[in-house]
């Protein structure tokens, strides 16, 4: 079969043939249908050798959906042909958090070597893709897998992150969503489905805003050394009850701190590698920080629940299978708004 690799420190990833996997006991195999193209993959092309907790060659892509083409031995209930999104966080299944179906959180999956697909183990941007356990899957019927796909990383993990802050969200409140692109757009129609919340969004064109302000943000800032001031001003100079920063670098921190509220929640979501200093008053008082790692199982079953009622339209751009390597040239230079999505067969 096809799969896109990043076969060595410091190389674009590749299309290369690799051999068909095949389920063993209790495996599901998956061809694939659609796979997203996320920053953290670029993220992990990043790393030194030092850096890289990954054996080379790694076939990439942590956002997967497909349909059963095969099931090993002693798997039931999972009928050929079934379409069905694929949880990406794997864990041991036995330890308490992934017990309360927390496996992003699992207590031994760094002892034990387990990664998620395309973060560790091979990725779905492959025409097929081997699943360890059929609980790492989650029905989607007829929901278009282009759609559906993001909703894995770009749905879960913002979603995760926003139903922890829902007790801050209520009528007359405000969130600011940092970095409007993959999970940030999504974000955002998120807090207008599950909040009454004013939403503000930030970044760095006028392009990214659109996008913004299409999926349903009430106000829109561009993200530099006056954002700050100006969420202040929209908020009365009280700040926002919640700040969901998807970026993460330390100019993105140094602005969410600005903006959050006192007895607000401050989240860091994404991996641009920023800190931010913390201190008596600084940011406001009783600012809670957090920083969250995608979402658990029985979110991911709620996210795509949440797709079914029509509120989520997650902005995608297609690629062939040929064309990953471009689709990541374009991530990198900024130039995808949204989500990228590669339909191996398709």
């Amino acid at each position: 079969m096809k799969a896109v690799q990043y076969r060595a420190i410091g190389s674009a990833p590749e299309v290369v043939t690799v051999p068909d996997p095949e389920p063993g006991p209790g495996q599901v195999l998956l061809k694939v249908t659609a796979a997203g193209v996320c920053h953290s993959d670029i993220a992990v092309m990043s790393w030194s050798k030092e850096e890289l907790p990954y054996e080379l060659p790694l076939t990439l892509g942590h956002e997967g959906v497909g349909t059963v083409e095969a099931v090993g031995e002693g798997v039931t209930g999972l009928a050929t042909g079934t379409s069905v999104a694929v949880y990406g966080p794997w864990g041991c299944g036995s330890c308490v958090k992934c017990a309360q179906g927390k496996e992003n959180y699992c207590l031994r999956a760094t002892e034990l070597n387990i990664n998620p697909p395309g973060l560790g183990r091979p990725g779905a941007i492959a025409e097929y893709l081997l699943i360890d356990d059929p609980r790492h899957l989650v029905p989607i019927g007829d929901l278009d897998p282009v759609k559906t796909v993001p909703l894995t990383d770009a749905g879960l993990t913002p979603y995760h992150a926003i139903k922890r802050s829902l007790p801050r969200l209520g009528a007359g409140s405000t969130a600011v969503v940092i970095g409007t692109g993959g999970l940030g757009h999504v974000g955002i129609q998120l807090l207008r489905a599950m909040t009454s919340a004013r939403v503000i969004a930030l970044d760095v064109s006028e392009e990214k805003l659109e996008l913004a302000r299409r999926v349903g943000a009430h106000e829109s800032v561009l993200s530099d050394e006056k954002a700050a001031k100006k969420v202040r001003e929209l908020t009365g100079g009280l700040g926002a009850q919640a700040v969901f920063d998807f970026v993460g670098a330390d100019s993105t921190l140094a602005t969410a701190a600005a903006c959050a509220a006192v007895e607000s929640d401050l989240a860091l979501v994404g991996i641009a590698g920023g800190t931010m200093p913390i201190g008596f008053g600084q940011p406001a008082y009783e600012v809670s920080i957090n920083s969250s790692y995608w979402g658990s199982r029985s979110e991911l079953f709620e996210v795509i629940e949440l797709a079914r009622t029509g509120v989520l339209d997650v902005h995608t751009e297609t690629f062939s299978l040929d064309e990953a390597p471009r689709a990541y040239e374009l991530l990198h230079e900024g130039k995808i708004n949204g989500r990228a999505v590669i339909l191996p067969n398709g």
